[in-house]
């Protein structure tokens, strides 16, 4: 049984629900403001310019990660001849 609605339908709403409705409505509209103005502030701002690399430091970070790779292969290889060494020790025993 669905209730009509009409001129004649009433509904209690307590002074506190009143209260805490218009607080809500009042942080919603001030978020909104707060929104657009920074919108505004921001699209008034410079342009920060264009940061292209050069080629000497693209040149410079591709050799420093080069030399980091064969360093790290170096290191690696080290470790497999340490490995290999410490197998022959324990199958001497």
């Amino acid at each position: 049984m669905a209730k009509e609605l009409n001129e004649n339908t009433s509904f209690k709403v307590s002074v506190q629900t009143l209260i805490a409705m218009g607080f809500g409505m009042a942080t919603v509209i001030s978020m909104w403001f707060v929104l657009q103005a920074d919108i505004a502030e921001a699209k008034e701002l410079p342009v920060p310019p264009p940061q292209d690399v050069s080629r000497m430091e693209f040149d410079m970070k591709d050799k420093n990660i080069r030399l980091s790779i064969e360093n790290t292969e170096k290191a690696v290889d080290d470790l497999k001849d340490r490995l290999i060494r410490i197998e022959d020790k324990l199958d001497r025993r």
